[in-house]
C-alpha cells in the first residue's frame, strides 16, 4: 500500500489503483481498450446484432451475389415447406435462428385476383412471376434488405459474416493464449526456481520447440490433429507457451534469492506454496504483457491458417477464411470483399498491440 495526501486527510492506495490510474493517461490504450470491449460485445451478442440471423449467417441468395456495400434489394417473403421451429433468446444469441420465410429477391411486384405477380431482380424483359397469395406471407408480403457491405459469392451478407467472424478470433486467441500461459507459466516457475539438473532437462525441452519455426510446428499440430473449431486452439496453444516459460524462469531465478523467499523456507512453507503465493504475484505484470502480445499473434496465426485452409472450416465465418475466400476479387472490382476483413484483422491486432504497450508503461515500477 501506498498513502497519498488527498487534500485533509492521507488515504491507502493499492498498487492497482495506481496502475488503472496510469493505464488511464495512455490515450492509445484507453482507445484500444474501448474498441476491444466494443468487439467483445459483438461476440458476446452474436446473432442478435447481425443483419442474417440464421445459422453461421449462411442465408445465400445467387440472385443478389456480388453486389456492392450500400446495395438494397425488396424481398418477397414466401411461407416456408414446413414449420421452422422458433428458438428462445439466448438459443437464438448463440446459434442463430433460421429465417421464418423464404425471400425472393424482386424488382416490383402486383397483385391480380389470387395471385402476385413479381419481376425477379435483373430480369427486364423475362415474363413475370406468378405466386398464388397462399404461398406468399400475409402480414408483410414485400421487405426491403440492405447490405451495408454489400455481399459475397454466393449472395450472403459480408457485414453479418464479419461480425460473426470476432467470436472466431477472440475465442481462438483467448482460449490459446490461457493454454499457453498455463503450460509457460507451470514449466518456466518449476525450471527457475528448482534449477540444477531441472532446469537443464526443461531448458533443452524449450530450446528443441523454440528451435521449431512456429508455423510450421502449427501445421505439423493441425495434420496431427485434424482440421476443425476445437483443434486450432490447441495448435497454436501448444506452441506459444514458449515465451511465457523462457519469461517466467527468467523472472523465477531472479525473485528467488529475495529475502521473502528465505522467510517463506524459515517459516517451513513448501516450494510450491512459495512458488503460488509469493514468486507468481511478483510476475503477473511481465506476463499480462506477453498475454496481449500473444493474443495478438494467434489472432494472426488463426486467419493465416484459415487463409491456408488448415482453420477453421466452412460454413464457420472466419475472418481468414472470407479473405481466402475472396482473394482472387482482389484485382476486380470487388475486391472489397477480401480488404474489410483484412482491415478487421489489422485493427483488432493493433489495438492488443497498443494495449500491451500501454500494461508494460502502467506496470512500470520505476515511477511507482
Amino acid at each position: 500500500m501506498i498513502k497519498r495526501k488527498n487534500r485533509k486527510e492521507y488515504r491507502a492506495v493499492s498498487l492497482s489503483e495506481l496502475t488503472w490510474k496510469r493505464f488511464r493517461k495512455e490515450k492509445q490504450g484507453m482507445v484500444s481498450l474501448a474498441f476491444i470491449v466494443l468487439v467483445i460485445a459483438i461476440a458476446v451478442l452474436g446473432y442478435l446484432v447481425t443483419p442474417d440471423s440464421t445459422p453461421y449467417c449462411n442465408h445465400q441468395q445467387l440472385e443478389i451475389a456480388l453486389r456492392s456495400p450500400g446495395f438494397s434489394a425488396k424481398m418477397l417473403q414466401l411461407n416456408p415447406a414446413q414449420e421452422i421451429p422458433q428458438y428462445g433468446l439466448f438459443h437464438k444469441m448463440l446459434y442463430g435462428q433460421p429465417d421464418k420465410y423464404r425471400t425472393v429477391p424482386i424488382e416490383s411486384y402486383r397483385t391480380a385476383g389470387d395471385s402476385v405477380y413479381v419481376h425477379l431482380i435483373d430480369a427486364s424483359g423475362e415474363p413475370e412471376v406468378a405466386y398464388h397469395k397462399s404461398e406468399v406471407c400475409k402480414d408483410q408480403p414485400v421487405i426491403t434488405r440492405k447490405f451495408l457491405l454489400g455481399t459475397d459469392r454466393y449472395g450472403r451478407d459480408v457485414l453479418s459474416q464479419l461480425l460473426i467472424g470476432t467470436r472466431i478470433s477472440l475465442a481462438v486467441g483467448g482460449i490459446s493464449v490461457l493454454i499457453a500461459l498455463i503450460i509457460g507459466i507451470l514449466i518456466g516457475s518449476i525450471a527457475g526456481y528448482f534449477r540444477g539438473w531441472v532446469d537443464d532437462v526443461l531448458m533443452w525441452f524449450i530450446n528443441v520447440v523454440w528451435s521449431i519455426p512456429t508455423l510450421l510446428l502449427v501445421i505439423a499440430i493441425s495434420f496431427a490433429l485434424g482440421k476443425g473449431f476445437w483443434q486450432i486452439f490447441m495448435a497454436i496453444g501448444f506452441t506459444m507457451w514458449v515465451d511465457v516459460a523462457r519469461v517466467v524462469r527468467g523472472q523465477m531465478i531472479s525473485l528467488r534469492e529475495k529475502e521473502f523467499v528465505e522467510a517463506g523456507k524459515a517459516l517451513g512453507y513448501n516450494s510450491f506454496h512459495i512458488i503460488r503465493k509469493h514468486l507468481l504475484p511478483n510476475v503477473a505484470g511481465t506476463v499480462i504483457v506477453i498475454a496481449a502480445s500473444n493474443f495478438s499473434s494467434a489472432i494472426l496465426m488463426e486467419a493465416g491458417l484459415s487463409f491456408l485452409g488448415l482453420g477453421v472450416q466452412p460454413p464457420t465465418p472466419s475472418w481468414g477464411m472470407m479473405m481466402k475466400e475472396n482473394y482472387a476479387y482482389i484485382v476486380l472490382d470487388n475486391a472489397y470483399l477480401a480488404i474489410i476483413p483484412g482491415i478487421a484483422i489489422m485493427l483488432l491486432v493493433l489495438a492488443f498491440m497498443l494495449i500491451g504497450n500501454a500494461l508494460r508503461d502502467a506496470l512500470s515500477v520505476r515511477d511507482q
